[in-house]
């Protein structure tokens, strides 16, 4: 017995040392069920965590539950309800708790239910008003779904938007103890000219709600005395139809879309006076083909500010406007030789005597303060770093508080800066990148954290940066991770022929072996102010680590045209569009061709929308580097994008046609030489399908040979319908492994 225990130990460790996965227990391989299907990579965030007023405390949702906690400790202090409380009157079916929104007082709280989106940022629904002295449910409006429903101050009215008009319920009749009148009875119609595909009242027109990123555009005066609201005059405005499919005869859809150097929405700002009932224009000047890319009320209940931009988009102006007259005085300009990027970062203090803003005028994005005469006092920022968001002001201690690449553009770091001047302090700690969300008194911060290989960490700070305790740090995550053997991503420098250094990262499979030769795959975005290469968690995906599994290099590299890096970095690419990010890739093709664990003549590219587009350039103008490529919803033609995104980089076509021939690959496909799948939802609202059409015509007229899949009645992202999502990630990654 002894001898032959001593002889099958002897056998163990022999089979440890000759195959060592006998003896460790065998790693897991990434499949596309776990991602997609079995979501088994997902991180896990804290949602629904929301400030009260006081700074102390904040709600969220557990358990069908809206319970208060304490920031300080996390301890639970009470529920302010149940989904139980939220069954409205003759229903059977309660709310869902998580679409809470809570008036500013926090006296009553507003719900929906049968969400139906419209376009990307944009939905209507059937929205609730619970009163917590009552514990009455009342429904909004009984005429139809509505839009962008929005407290007063005083949460004593609720403005909505119905059919392109803008409406005002008094809630506090709704909820008044004698009150026995059918709710609707209590609504007042603000507007009346509302049409659709003519005439917009307190919303966006698509193309507002796309590029400048917002979709609600009518906004409560401080004291709830004002509302000021957008007007959209679309009528002149092109159309563009959609069709989607699944009936005997399919449905067409038009909406307005305006093309580059075609006729925008005539555009007017209004201030109803709650009071007489009556809306009086507020003076924008004559000149109707300009921009309003943000207004927002100032301290001062009687004053509405507001930005003016020319098409070109290269001239900002910020005036006040009297509530009740409409007449306005410029207190702020600035001109650019490029175009000027429209943000939130500025701020009306609550002293009424200065205001916050931000501008690229020495180079980078950096802050400044100024009097609400136009002065400026002084530049709070300054060195050669963006800041990337401002967080928010406590006026109380007179602190800005924003994030920034400033260790590297890869990195975001929280900072604090006083108002009064002096350096800006760093309050976080760890190396990467941090997203803060502060409390509404600012003495709480919650932050997220993460690295290219960590996943999200988060943590309850203080103000000074100081964590108090931990939230959630994805431990689970970590262990899978290593289960399924991820691998680290490394960062690099690309060094074009010009001279310039390109930031991007590298990940290898995980028995790399530089004796070897490996395919390589680019994965890019490379837009205008993007990044691709940041230390962030989600920069490397679990299909990227699925595909660095089956022996392919990813790389990403942000070319000439992304952000972080100042406005010479991001804005050399104005006119020409496409030419120096096609050159970059290039370049960081030619750098990989150099390495000799690299086949180059296995070196692929995929991308999606602009990236699609960068797809396509690079499989034309870069044919002999790039032999496979994967292009999803891509331009193809500058002159078919919506004009308020491609004329701030390009101009019109009529004044800049150069620029736009030149870089769009649908004039270059007779250089094509490699495998191609183009990819396209038919119901793409942003980039039409037309692009991949007048594609697919050039390269039939080309002889070039390729593969298309179509998505019936998908969007930009496309997931419309059942398992759609996940049989365009298996189309893309079979593509792949056979080509490459």
């Amino acid at each position: 017995m002894k001898s032959n225990c001593s002889r099958f130990l002897l056998v163990l460790l022999l089979s440890a040392t000759i195959f060592p996965t006998w003896a460790q227990s065998e790693k897991k391989t990434i499949s596309l069920e776990d991602i997609f299907k079995n979501r088994k990579f997902f991180s896990k965030g804290v949602s629904g965590i929301r400030s009260m007023k006081d700074g102390i405390h904040f709600t969220q949702v557990k358990n069908d539950s809206l319970n208060v906690y304490e920031y300080e400790t996390g301890n639970y202090v009470k529920t302010i309800l149940t989904s139980k409380q939220l069954i409205p009157k003759g229903d059977t079916v309660p709310l869902p708790v998580s679409s809470y929104e809570f008036s500013g007082d926090e006296s009553r709280l507003m719900f929906s239910r049968d969400d139906e989106a419209l376009f990307r940022h944009s939905s209507k629904a059937n929205y609730f008003i619970y009163d917590l002295a009552t514990g009455k449910v009342v429904p909004l409006y009984g005429k139809g779904k509505q839009r962008l429903a929005t407290f007063s101050p005083d949460a004593s009215k609720l403005a909505f938007v119905v059919d392109n008009d803008i409406y005002i319920k008094d809630i506090s009749k709704a909820f008044a103890p004698d009150s026995s009148k059918v709710e609707d009875s209590f609504v007042t119609r603000v507007t009346a000219d509302g049409k659709a595909n003519e005439i917009i009242n307190g919303a966006t027109d698509w193309v507002y709600e796309e590029e400048f990123g917002f979709s609600q555009a009518l906004f409560w005066s401080p004291g709830g005395a004002s509302l000021a609201y957008y007007r959209f005059d679309e009528s002149k405005v092109k159309e563009y139809q959609l069709t989607y499919y699944g009936d005997l005869y399919p449905e067409q859809s038009k909406y307005k879309y305006p093309k580059a150097g075609e006729d925008n929405s005539v555009v007017g700002i209004f201030i109803y006076n709650v009071k007489t009932a009556k809306s009086v224009p507020v003076e924008i000047g004559r000149e109707t083909d300009i921009y309003i890319p943000r207004i927002k009320w100032t301290t001062d209940t009687a004053t509405l500010a507001l930005y003016r931009m020319n098409r070109h988009q290269n001239k900002l102006e910020l005036l006040l406007a009297d509530a009740l007259s409409g007449k306005t005085r410029t207190i702020y300009s600035e001109d650019n030789k490029y175009y000027i990027d429209i943000n939130d970062h500025w701020c009306f203090l609550k002293n009424g005597k200065e205001f916050l803003i931000s501008s690229e005028r020495n180079g980078y994005c950096h802050l400044y303060l100024y009097t609400m005469e136009g002065e400026m006092i002084r530049q709070l920022t300054d060195g050669k770093w963006d800041v990337a968001n401002v967080s928010g002001v406590d006026e109380k201690n007179r602190l800005v508080f924003f994030t920034a690449g400033f260790s590297s553009p890869m990195n975001r770091e929280v900072f604090s800066v006083s108002l009064d001047g002096g350096k800006p302090e760093q309050l976080s700690t760890r190396e990467g990148s941090n997203s803060p969300d502060f409390s509404a008194n600012y003495a709480w911060y919650i932050n997220r954290w993460s690295d290219i290989s960590t996943p999200p960490t988060i943590t309850v700070n203080l103000a000074d940066g100081k964590e108090v305790r931990l939230l959630q740090d994805n431990s689970k995550l970590k262990d899978v991770m290593k289960d399924y053997n991820f691998g680290k991503a490394d960062f690099f420098t690309v060094v074009t022929e010009n001279g310039t250094d390109l930031n991007a990262w590298m990940l290898k499979p995980p028995d790399f072996d530089p004796q070897k030769k490996y395919p390589v795959l680019f994965t890019l975005y490379g837009g205008p102010g993007s990044q691709t290469v940041l230390n962030s968690w989600g920069t490397v995906s679990s299909w990227n680590q699925m595909l660095a599994q089956k022996d392919i290099i990813i790389v990403s590299v942000d070319n000439r045209g992304t952000g972080a890096r100042g406005e010479e970095f991001k804005k050399c690419t104005y006119l020409q569009l496409g030419k120096f990010e096609t050159t970059d890739q290039i370049a960081a093709a030619k750098y990989l061709d150099s390495l000799s664990f690299v086949d180059k003549d296995r070196i692929g590219i995929w991308g999606w929308s602009f990236g699609g587009y960068m797809v396509l350039s690079c499989l034309t103008k870069g044919a002999d580097y790039f032999k496979l490529g994967v292009a999803v919803a891509p331009v193809t033609n500058w002159k078919y994008y919506d004009n308020i995104y491609t004329e701030r980089y390009m101009r019109t076509p009529k004044e800049n046609n150069s620029g736009y021939e030149d870089n769009s690959p649908v004039n270059f496909a007779g250089k094509f030489k490699g495998k191609l799948l183009l990819i396209h939802g038919m119901a793409d609202d942003n980039v039409h399908t037309q692009n991949s059409y007048d594609m697919v015509t050039a390269l039939v007229g080309a002889n070039k040979q390729f593969e298309m899949q179509l998505y019936p009645n998908s969007n930009h992202g496309i997931y419309t319908g059942k398992n759609t999502s996940y049989h365009l990630w298996e189309r893309i990654t079979d593509f792949i492994l056979k080509n490459l």
